[in-house]
């Protein structure tokens, strides 16, 4: 099981636990860390550009759970959902459009309430 470490500037450190089927998405993204980015809010979800392209696979939603991460591929950004989004219908999380499933957050999702806009995120791989 692969770990990503997700440090977030003036913010958490979050640890996420990758899907165990290696997708192509994932595959992508675990040869592309070590990386920083820009952070973004909309709503309860924090996403962020990835250095990333990639197709949108058969098992891609846009309805997700808290702490699920997802790579939102018209973005080429990555995901992760911590409570509503400005297009949810209920209390999920919902994603603008459909996006690729990568993991999820090991423990608490919801300390990402703290994180804000414009700062700066580093991912890497757990040793």
């Amino acid at each position: 099981m692969v770990t990503l470490r997700v440090s977030f500037e003036n913010g958490p450190e979050i640890s996420i636990t990758l899907r165990e089927d290696e997708t192509a998405t994932v595959e992508k993204l675990l040869s592309s860390v070590p990386f920083r980015a820009k952070v973004n809010r909309w709503g309860d979800e924090v996403y962020f550009d990835a250095p990333v392209s990639a197709e949108l696979e058969e098992d891609a939603r846009a309805v997700m759970d808290v702490g699920e991460v997802a790579f939102w591929p018209d973005g080429s950004a990555m995901a992760i959902f911590f409570g509503p989004t400005p297009v949810s219908t209920d209390g999920r999380p919902r994603a603008y459009s459909p996006c690729n499933m990568l993991g999820r957050v090991s423990g608490d999702a919801t300390l990402l309430r703290s994180v804000v806009s414009g700062s700066s995120v580093e991912v890497s791989k757990e040793p």
